[in-house]
C-alpha cells in the first residue's frame, strides 16, 4: 500500500472521531508536522477536509457527499427480498416493493400469494396518485406548502396508506414506507389481494405485520424508523441495527 494513501486514510479515520489540530494529526500519524500539513492541505483541496476558524481540521463535505451517494446506490431490492418472502409466508397475500420514478410508481419486486393474483407487476408502472404505494411515496417527499393534498398529510401522519379497487386493476392494498438515510422514504412495501376475494377490512388486519416488515427493511437498509410494532414478529431484523432505535438489547432472531 502506498504510504501516502495509507496515511491519508488513517487521517480521515481519525477525523471521523472529531476535529484535530495539526499537532494532533501529526501525533496520530507519528510523523513531523510538515508531513501532516501536506496531507491535510491535499485532502482540503479535494474537499475531504476543511479547516475550522479555530485552525483545527474536520471532515469535509466531499466525504459526506460520497457517503450519501453510497447509501443511495445501495440495492434496496436486494436488502428487502428476504423480508418480503417472510411476510408473504406469514400472511399468504401478495407482497410488493415499489419506488417513485419520474412521478410514477415503479414496482421493483413481488412475492405472489399461494393462488397467484394475476400477472406479476415487477417492472410495471402505475399512477402515483391512484395507488396506496404511490400515496406513501408521495407523502415521503419533502412537505409541500400549506394547502398540500390533505390525504397525503394524513398518510404522512399515520405512516401507511390503503386503497380498494381505485386503480384500473381491482385490488385491495395497504402500503407502508421504507426509510433510508435521514429518515427519507426510499421505497414502499405493500400487501395486496384481489378486491373481489379479500375485503379491505381483512387485509387491514395485516397492517401490524406490514409495518413491522417495513421497519425491519428500513433498519437493514440503513434508515432509522421509530419501532412501533415489532420485536421478533418480522424475523430477520439485525440486532445491531435494532439497538439504534430500541432501548432493549435486541435479541431479534432469524427465522
Amino acid at each position: 500500500m502506498s504510504q501516502s494513501v495509507d496515511r491519508a486514510l488513517t487521517l480521515l479515520g481519525s477525523l471521523g472521531d472529531g476535529p484535530l489540530s495539526l499537532e494532533q494529526a501529526a501525533g496520530r500519524l507519528g510523523v513531523h508536522k510538515s508531513t501532516a500539513l501536506r496531507l491535510l492541505r491535499t485532502l482540503e483541496e479535494h474537499g475531504f477536509v476543511r479547516r475550522q476558524p479555530d485552525l483545527r481540521y474536520q471532515v469535509g463535505g466531499r466525504v459526506l457527499s460520497l457517503a450519501h451517494r453510497a447509501l443511495e446506490d445501495f440495492d434496496v431490492r436486494q436488502v428487502a427480498a428476504p423480508y418480503l418472502a417472510a411476510l408473504n409466508a406469514r400472511c399468504g397475500y401478495t407482497v410488493q416493493l415499489a419506488v417513485l420514478q419520474d412521478g410514477e410508481v415503479l414496482y421493483l419486486d413481488e412475492v405472489a400469494g399461494p393462488a397467484g393474483d394475476g400477472p406479476s407487476r415487477i417492472g410495471r408502472r402505475a399512477p402515483a396518485t391512484g395507488t396506496a404505494v404511490g400515496r406513501v411515496l408521495l407523502a415521503g417527499l419533502p412537505a409541500a406548502e400549506p394547502g398540500e393534498e390533505p390525504e397525503l398529510a394524513a398518510v404522512r401522519r399515520r405512516g401507511w396508506a390503503a386503497e380498494s379497487a381505485e386503480h384500473r386493476e381491482p385490488v385491495t392494498c395497504v402500503a407502508a414506507p421504507v426509510a433510508g438515510s435521514g429518515g427519507r422514504t426510499v421505497a414502499a412495501c405493500a400487501l395486496s389481494a384481489p378486491a373481489g376475494r379479500v375485503p379491505p377490512a381483512e387485509l387491514a388486519r395485516m397492517l401490524p405485520e406490514l409495518l413491522c416488515t417495513a421497519e425491519a427493511i428500513s433498519l437493514a437498509y440503513g434508515g432509522s424508523p421509530t419501532p412501533r410494532w415489532c420485536e421478533n414478529r418480522c424475523g430477520a431484523r439485525p440486532a445491531g441495527r435494532a439497538s439504534r432505535t430500541s432501548g432493549r438489547a435486541s435479541g431479534a432472531r432469524r427465522r
